[in-house]
């Protein structure tokens, strides 16, 4: 009622000023023509309608954000009543949301799984076709197995056809296992962070080791599953430890093959975004080489994780002339340089320029492949933050989540 009061006196006013500026102007200047009193008369009664639209709209927009406030609320209290209803026990359990994240991983894993329906062993005769999303091997080689931890099953060596059907066997019976490789702080060399790294295992169970597995199942276009798998079961991993209350961090590969996935992309893109405490525990790392190369597209998916939250880390770094304003710009946080880079006398100059335009910006070196208690020394005087390599401990399998 007193809207409408409100109202009708706007327009009562805008009406007797219309109606003055049309009387009042020919009396005020004698000689105006009556269609410019009738005009202005127009006007003022238009900036009326004006003011009175602009104070109806104003009050729609704060009804409008009240009501939305007291759906907000009201949807609260209902999730609240539903956490309550859902958790088991007060000894713990999952809650509601940690329900919906499981649901969502496993339907990942069910997608990635059933790809492998798709696409079946390519005849003998003729070699497997090349993945659209492939990059050049040399990035993505590890380092050679050490001579310490012999490999399983390099006995029996097997030719390229035996490695891709084994490779299909171990996707589709779910044979891909997660290992972990400790990044340590230095001096101290306490474990701060674990490396994920993906490990194929026949059905004997042996191990098919990365060298021999690699270019094989990137020529099959296969890398992209295997990848992918490796993002899900990272996730798990964080969540084991989260129960266990371990505050450790988590550094998992995002290839070229996993960024060129649509599909898994927006559905991983989802999970994360539901997901955001996350964020703090696992670190996406890429090669120097992908981040350079990186188009339109990889860079607007980078830019999407940054926004939830998450951070990077460059590896596989061969050429020190680094912008380091480029990698503050996408979130890139640790930088990880081969031991051998670091301690050769032929590149110190440049590598102490490199840990100069570092200073300050909040970026951690982490010095990898660190094997000999020698190069453990040398890094220790360097003054290097976190160590990486076998001197440490070699990537072990990891328990599988429940």
């Amino acid at each position: 009622m007193a809207a409408l009061i409100k109202s009708a006196l706007i327009h009562g006013l805008a009406v007797a000023a219309a109606a003055s500026v049309v009387l009042g102007l020919p009396e005020l200047s004698p000689g105006t023509d009556p269609v410019v009193g009738w005009l202005g008369g127009g006007l003022v009664l238009l900036a009326g309608a004006v003011v009175d639209l602009h104070r109806r709209l104003a009050r729609r927009e704060r009804d409008t954000l009240r009501r939305l406030d007291r759906l907000q609320k009201s949807v609260d209290a209902l999730a609240e009543r539903l956490d309550r209803r859902t958790a088991p026990d007060e000894a713990g359990g999952d809650s509601a949301a940690a329900h919906e994240a499981v649901l969502q991983e496993v339907k990942l894993l069910h997608a990635l799984v059933a790809r492998l329906g798709e696409s079946r062993p390519s005849d003998s005769a003729d070699p497997p076709r090349p993945s659209p999303a492939a990059f050049q091997a040399a990035f993505r080689a590890p380092r050679p197995p050490d001579p310490r931890s012999p490999a399983v099953g390099a006995a029996s060596p097997m030719d390229a056809a035996a490695v891709l059907d084994a490779v299909r066997d171990a996707l589709a019976a779910d044979r891909i296992d997660v290992h972990l490789q400790p990044i340590v702080s230095l001096p101290q060399g306490k474990h701060r962070f674990f490396e994920v790294f993906s490990r194929v295992r026949a059905a004997d169970g042996s191990l098919i080791l990365p060298d021999r597995y690699l270019e094989i199942a990137e020529r099959a276009g296969l890398m992209a599953t295997i990848d992918n798998l490796l993002l899900v079961r990272c996730i798990q991993l964080i969540r084991e430890t989260e129960r266990r209350q371990h505050a450790i961090g988590f550094f998992c590969n995002m290839s070229a093959a996993t960024l060129g996935d649509a599909e898994f992309m927006r559905q991983f893109l989802d999970l994360l975004a539901g997901n955001q405490t996350l964020a703090s525990k696992l670190v996406f790392e890429l090669s120097q080489q992908e981040l350079r190369a990186g188009g339109p597209v990889t860079m607007g998916i980078l830019a999407q994780l940054a926004r939830i939250g998450f951070r990077f880390s460059m590896d596989r770094v061969s050429d020190l002339d680094i912008d380091v304003d480029a990698l503050l710009r996408h979130e890139v946080r640790y930088l990880k340089l081969d031991c051998a880079l670091l301690l050769d006398p032929a590149l110190a100059p440049r590598v102490e320029a490199l840990r100069r335009r570092l200073d300050g910006t909040g970026i951690d070196l982490i010095a990898e492949k660190i094997e000999t208690e020698a190069q453990f020394d040398a890094i220790l005087r360097s003054g290097i933050d976190f160590g990486q390599g076998y001197r440490f401990g070699e990537p072990r399998p990891a328990r599988r989540p429940a």
